[in-house]
């Protein structure tokens, strides 16, 4: 379902249909950068999508600017922020006759999200699950130095990276970062996944742990990771030496401090992330959860799981097992 950004920039929703007339309201599922709605939905027997329907929820799946599925385009998170997710949300707000939202937000789709979040910019959202980082990110002391170090020679050489090189590398600078790739990361056969770990951060592998993904994943993540520009990059190496997200683009709708003040919502938050994540350590979610904590104790919830690590907690082939009912109570639980 096509729907248009703040800005005027085209995006879409997914509407996923199950069996029968879902009964729990709506719950839209935010993907993280480069990559695209359907990341949720990996080739194992039961998907987070399924687990969802199933439970008798209405699901959407947002592609916002980010999406590879959309024309690529040099996006922040304030964009993000304050041009995508309020539309997404007023999109289905309409169209569903509902007027609370759930919402499963990862990564740079969740610290877009926790951003509109706490500005309040999207009231009809109760329960907001996020996964991996939301106000606070923190990272790997050597994806640190890469950020501070490595990113302004790579910025003087392209203006974006692309796993999709691992299939295909067109010009120099593509050739050159894949060659250094593969020479530097051994921990599996598949190109694509060497080149997403280097694109972001600094892990064998980064994004999760092999013994979590079966064949048909680790094969099938070849075509859902794709260009992601140095905008973002640039944008999260401020909020690293920050220490918190921190906007970039002057939107009066998010103040230089909005990560530090009272969130302007009465939603709640469900911090997740993999006890194993090398892309944000847990401690990214265990920030946020104390400082949330801080203007409503005892209302928000954090679960650090042991043995995943960043999207393996939705991709994992026994994520079905060990996340999705833990993620399925929170939405369940009264607000």
């Amino acid at each position: 379902m096509p729907f248009v950004a703040g800005d005027g920039r085209p995006l879409n929703l997914v509407h996923i249909l199950g069996e029968r007339a879902p009964d729990k309201g709506p719950v839209v599922l935010v993907h993280g950068a480069g990559v695209r709605a359907n990341i949720f939905r990996a080739p194992v027997e039961q998907s987070l999508v399924d687990t969802l329907v199933t439970a008798g929820y209405d699901v959407w799946l947002e592609n916002w600017r980010a999406s590879i599925d959309l024309e690529p385009n040099a996006w922040t998170l304030d964009q993000a922020a304050v041009h995508d997710h309020p539309k997404a949300i007023q999109t289905i707000v309409r169209e569903t006759g509902w007027d609370e939202v759930k919402a499963i937000v990862h990564c740079q789709g969740s610290t877009s999200f926790m951003l509109s979040a706490v500005a309040g910019l999207v009231p009809q959202v109760k329960v907001i699950v996020s996964n991996a980082v939301s106000l606070h990110p923190q990272v790997p002391r050597s994806a640190g130095w890469k950020a501070r170090y490595a990113l302004p020679v790579v910025a003087r050489l392209t203006d974006h990276l692309n796993p999709q090189w691992g299939l295909e590398a067109k010009g120099a600078v593509a050739r050159a970062i894949t060659l250094l790739v593969k020479a530097t990361h051994r921990e599996c056969d598949n190109t694509v996944c060497r080149l997403a770990s280097f694109t972001y951060g600094t892990g064998f592998p980064t994004l999760w742990r092999h013994e979590n993904l079966n064949p048909e994943t680790h094969e099938w993540l070849k075509h859902e990771f794709a260009q992601v520009p140095l905008t973002f990059f640039q944008q999260m190496a401020q909020c690293l030496r920050a220490g918190q997200l921190v906007p970039v683009e002057g939107y009066r709708e998010l103040p230089e401090d909005v990560a530090e003040r009272p969130p302007e919502t009465d939603a709640r938050f469900v911090l997740l992330t993999g006890a194993l994540n090398r892309c944000f350590l847990p401690e990214s979610q265990r920030r946020t959860h104390e400082q949330l904590s801080r203007h409503r104790p005892g209302y928000h919830a954090l679960h650090v799981i042991p043995g995943y690590g960043h999207l393996d907690i939705f991709m994992g082939q026994n994520a079905a097992r060990d996340v999705f009912p833990l993620i399925q109570a929170e939405l369940d639980r009264p607000v």
